[in-house]
């Protein structure tokens, strides 16, 4: 399913879950040390940073819809 055919109330429980992986993401990077690591869990965040964007924007244009 695109995003572009999500409702507001999908796309707020998905901007939640991305929201919570990313936590969850945070906590692992401060917890682990070592290059490999750490360039793994930037490329994961960076990941769910874009879900997050795409979600919001699409959120902010279900809104301006009404």
């Amino acid at each position: 399913m695109s995003i572009e055919d999500l409702s507001l109330e999908e796309v707020e429980r998905r901007i939640q879950i991305v929201e919570d992986n990313m936590r969850e993401l945070m906590e692992q990077a401060a917890a682990f040390s070592g290059a490999a690591d750490e360039a793994r869990n930037a490329d994961r965040i960076a990941d769910q940073q874009e879900k997050l964007d795409a979600l919001m924007a699409r959120r902010e244009q279900l809104i301006a819809k009404g």
